[in-house]
């Protein structure tokens, strides 16, 4: 019996972006769900029930901080783990997120696509 795959959201309106991430994690062996807006991103969440988020902040329709603020309210959404990629490496952003439970928090600007799959990886627990 085969485990089952772990599903990953990615919440992203950097369309490229969004590809390339959707297709590392679709090779790494997860089932990736996407969304292009908050509000979107929001209902997948609370339908899908992934096992990781990676959250955009700057986002059409809801921010990133708006959607996770929603997500933490609802009974499952408390304890799925977050981690946020912005271009904004604004302290007050990144404390706000914080404030969340947020598992990570990556600035576009200073990661690499295998450093973010070694995260999702490692907090998942995936080999």
């Amino acid at each position: 019996m085969s485990e089952k795959k772990k599903i990953l959201l990615i919440v992203e309106d950097e369309i490229s972006l969004l590809k390339i991430l959707q297709e590392e994690f679709s090779k790494e062996g997860f089932d990736v769900i996407t969304a292009i807006d908050g509000v979107s991103g929001l209902d997948l969440a609370l339908t899908k029930r992934p096992d990781l988020i990676l959250l955009d902040l700057i986002l059409p329709k809801m921010d990133g901080l708006s959607l996770l603020r929603e997500l933490r309210k609802d009974s499952w959404g408390m304890d799925v783990p977050v981690i946020i990629l912005s271009n904004l490496s604004d302290a007050e952003k990144i404390s706000e997120a914080s404030e969340h439970e947020v598992f990570d928090y990556l600035v576009k600007a200073d990661w690499k696509l295998e450093d973010v799959i070694k995260k999702v990886k490692n907090k998942l627990k995936v080999a």
